[in-house]
C-alpha cells in the first residue's frame, strides 16, 4: 500500500510540480476572475466534442464563448474584461457550461468547480450562480491548535432551531454557537454544508461539492460562522463526502460530459447499489485533482479545521461492505477485495492535508476496522487522526431493546467500550445523527418512550419509565465519555434527551418541518426534566475538559461485577464507579484504586453525581463525604477505598 501511494506521490511530484500545486487546482478550474479582470475558464470534459460557456453574460448565446481543446480531456476559456475594465462575467450573474456530446445533443451544466448554486422556488434543479463579491467576509480569528481531545457537537445547519423551517448560518452562529460552548464541547463537526439538491439525504448525495449549501445562507454567512466559532475557541469539522455523488446530471457531477464515466467508473461498478449513486474512479489522475482540491478549497477559503470522512467502508472494499459480517481477521483486510486505489486515495488526502495544514483533524467513518487506517501513512497506514467506534452505539441499541435491567451483562459492555486497535484513536459516542434519523430511535425515546409526551414536566409525579430513562440515560453517556476513547460526540439535542425523531421534508410527511427541528426550548424550560440531562452532559464535558481523561492513557478496569452490576475503572486519576443494578444500592462498598489520593490526607471526593438533584437525581449521597485510601489491595489495585 505504501508503495501505490508512494508511486501516486511522486508521479504528482513529477508531473504537476508537488501536491501544493495539484491541489490549488480549484483556482484555476471552474470560472475565475483575473486581478486585471478577465476571466479565465476551465473544465475537464474528455467525452465531449465541443466545450461553451454561457449565462447572463452573453444573453444566453449557447456558442459565442468556445473553450479551446487541451491535452488529456482539458478545455479552457479566457474572456477579456469589458473595455470599461470590468469582468466580462458580473457577480451573481448565472452559467451554464455547454457541452457538445459525442452524439451531437447539447448538454447544459453546472461546472463541477462551481462555488455557489441556487435554486428558485419555481424550479426543481439548481442554477450556477457565479460568485465574486467586490468584498468577501475577512477571517479575523486564527483557528485554534489541535486539540488533545474532541469533545464533538455534530450538527446540522438547518434543523438547528425551534421554528419549522430550514434554519440559517446565521442562526447558527448566534444562537447555536454560544450554547455549544456552553456545554463544555470544543468542536462542531458539519453535516450537510457541501450542496445536495435533495434535503432530505441528509447532505450525503451531494451535487456541487466545491459549493457551501446555499439553502441556509451565503459562502461568507459561512465563512463568518467558522470564524466566529475559532474566536470562541472551537474547532470546526466539514462532514466531507468522498465516498460517492448524487445521480443528478442537469445539476450534478453525473454525465457532465456526456458519457457515464468522466469523474466515475462506468456500468455497474460505478453505481453503488443501496445509495443509488455513483462511484468516483480513485485511479484516475483528475479525480484525484478534484477531491484533493476539494479538500483543500474548505480548509483555505472556508477556514475548515478538519474533516469527517463519511463511508470510508464502501470506499474500502469493492463489494463497499454490503452483506459483509467483520469479525477482525486479518485475512478480511488484505486481498484482492480490497479497493487499493480508494485506500491510496485517503493517503494521499491524509498525507497532503498534514504536510499542508498541520493541525488539521481527520476521522474516518468505517464500521470494518480495518487495520492501521489511523497510523502515519509512513507506517503504511491510512493517515486518519480518528477513527469512529461505530459498534458503541449499536451495543446500547441491542442492551436497552433486547435485555431485561437484571440480566446487562457488565463484562460485555467493558469489552464493546475498551475494544480497540492499540495506538489508533477512537471517538467514542453513545449515539449519533444515525440513531435520531426516522426509523431509529433515540436512547432517551427507547428509554421512556410515549411517556416523554406526558411525563416529563417537574409539576407531575416522576413516573418508574421516566426515573428509569433520565438515570440510565446520564450513566450511558458518562461511562462511554469516560471509557469508550480519545475523544467523543454527541448530536445535537440528543444531549438533553431530544423527543422523537428526526424526518425532512418529503412526499411520504406531506412536506412537514415538524420533525425537521431540534427543540432547544426544551431544555431551557425550567419546568421540563430536559434541562437535568442537559446540566448534566454540560457539567461532564466541564468536569473532562478539567481532568483531560480523554487524552489520558486508557482507564484501568478494576470491577466489571456481574451479580452486583457495578463497573469501577480509574483514568487521569479519577475513579469512576456506575452501579447498574436496577434496585440495589450499596453501603461500605470496597473499590481498588492504584492512586492513594489527594495529599496530605490521601482522600477522595465526589465531582460528578448522576444522582445529584440538578441532574434529576435521588440525593443519595452526601458530597461532604471524604473517602480515604487504604494500603488494602483490592481486585489487583494496591489500595482501595469503602464507598
Amino acid at each position: 500500500r505504501y508503495s501505490l501511494f508512494y508511486k501516486r506521490l511522486k508521479n504528482i511530484e513529477e508531473n504537476e510540480g508537488g501536491l501544493d500545486k495539484f491541489s490549488k487546482s480549484y483556482k484555476t478550474f471552474g470560472v475565475n476572475q483575473f486581478v486585471d479582470g478577465g476571466v479565465y475558464c476551465k473544465e475537464w470534459a474528455p467525452g465531449a466534442e465541443a466545450v461553451f460557456l454561457t449565462g447572463d453574460f452573453n444573453g444566453w448565446n449557447p456558442f459565442s464563448h468556445p473553450y479551446k481543446k487541451m491535452e488529456y480531456g482539458k478545455w479552457e476559456l479566457f474572456i477579456p474584461p469589458g473595455q470599461d475594465g470590468y469582468p466580462p462575467v458580473p457577480h451573481g450573474s448565472k452559467l451554464k457550461v455547454v457541452i457538445r456530446a459525442q452524439n451531437g445533443e447539447l448538454l447544459y451544466r453546472i461546472s463541477p468547480w462551481a462555488r455557489y448554486v441556487v435554486r428558485d422556488e419555481d424550479k426543481v434543479n439548481y442554477d450556477w450562480v457565479h460568485w465574486n463579491p467586490p468584498q468577501s467576509y475577512i477571517r479575523r480569528h486564527p483557528s485554534p491548535k489541535r486539540l488533545k481531545s474532541l469533545r464533538i457537537y455534530e450538527s446540522h445547519v438547518g434543523i438547528a432551531s425551534p421554528e419549522g423551517k430550514i434554519a440559517s448560518y446565521k442562526n447558527f452562529t448566534y444562537n447555536v454557537l454560544p450554547r455549544i460552548k456552553d456545554l463544555g464541547y470544543n468542536c462542531v463537526q458539519l453535516m450537510a454544508i457541501m450542496e445536495h439538491a435533495y434535503y432530505a439525504s441528509f447532505g450525503y448525495q451531494v451535487t456541487s461539492f466545491f459549493a457551501a449549501s446555499s439553502r441556509y445562507g451565503t459562502p461568507d454567512d459561512l465563512k463568518e460562522m467558522i470564524d466566529v466559532a475559532h474566536s470562541m475557541g472551537i474547532t470546526v469539522l466539514l462532514d466531507v463526502v468522498h465516498s460517492h455523488a448524487s445521480k443528478n446530471s442537469e445539476d450534478g457531477l453525473n454525465k457532465f460530459d456526456g458519457t457515464d464515466s468522466c469523474f466515475f467508473h462506468s456500468g455497474p461498478k460505478g453505481t453503488h447499489q443501496l445509495w443509488d449513486s455513483r462511484l468516483f474512479d480513485y485511479a484516475n489522475w483528475e479525480v484525484l485533482r478534484f477531491l484533493l482540491s476539494n479538500l483543500r478549497m474548505w480548509l483555505e477559503d472556508f477556514g475548515f479545521d478538519g474533516f469527517r470522512f463519511d463511508g470510508v467502508t464502501s470506499m474500502l472494499y469493492h463489494n463497499h461492505g454490503i452483506g459483509t459480517g467483520f469479525s477482525g481477521d486479518y485475512n478480511e483486510y488484505f486481498g484482492l477485495h480490497v479497493d487499493e486505489d480508494a485506500l491510496c486515495y485517503l493517503m494521499l488526502a491524509n498525507y497532503m492535508t498534514n504536510l499542508l495544514h498541520p493541525e488539521c483533524i481527520t476521522i474516518a467513518e468505517d464500521v470494518s476496522g480495518m487495520p492501521a487506517l489511523c497510523r502515519p501513512v509512513v507506517e503504511g497506514g491510512g493517515g486518519f487522526n480518528y477513527r469512529l467506534a461505530m459498534a458503541i452505539p449499536d451495543k446500547w441499541i441491542q442492551i436497552i431493546k433486547e435485555l431485561k435491567d437484571e440480566d446487562w451483562n457488565m463484562g460485555n459492555i467493558v469489552y464493546t467500550l475498551t475494544n480497540r486497535r492499540y495506538k489508533e484513536k477512537y471517538i467514542a459516542y453513545a449515539e449519533s445523527h444515525d440513531q435520531a434519523l426516522v426509523g431509529d430511535k433515540t436512547l432517551a425515546f427507547r428509554l421512556m418512550d410515549a411517556e416523554m409526551y406526558t411525563n416529563m414536566s417537574v409539576l407531575s409525579p416522576l413516573t418508574p419509565v421516566i426515573d428509569r430513562g433520565i438515570q440510565l440515560h446520564k450513566m450511558i453517556r458518562l461511562i462511554t465519555h469516560a471509557l469508550g476513547g480519545d475523544s467523543y460526540l454527541n448530536f445535537m439535542g440528543n444531549e438533553f434527551g431530544h423527543p422523537e425523531w428526526l424526518d425532512f421534508p418529503r412526499k411520504g410527511n406531506n412536506e412537514s418541518y415538524h420533525y425537521a427541528r431540534r427543540q432547544f426550548n426544551l431544555a431551557d424550560d425550567h419546568l421540563l426534566r430536559y434541562r437535568f440531562l442537559n446540566a448534566f452532559d454540560r457539567d461532564m464535558n466541564k468536569l473532562e475538559e478539567r481532568f483531560g481523561w480523554l487524552a489520558s492513557p486508557p482507564a484501568f478496569v478494576s470491577e466489571k461485577h456481574e451479580s452486583n452490576k457495578v463497573i469501577a475503572f480509574e483514568r487521569a486519576g479519577l475513579v469512576f464507579i456506575f452501579n447498574f443494578h436496577p434496585y440495589q444500592s450499596y453501603v461500605d462498598y470496597r473499590v481498588g484504586i492504584e492512586t492513594p489520593g489527594k495529599y496530605p490526607f490521601f482522600i477522595y471526593k465526589i465531582l460528578l453525581d448522576s444522582d445529584a438533584p440538578e441532574y434529576g437525581g435521588h440525593q443519595r449521597l452526601d458530597h461532604s463525604t471524604e473517602y480515604f485510601s487504604e494500603e488494602y489491595p483490592h481486585n489487583y489495585r494496591h489500595k482501595s477505598l469503602m464507598v
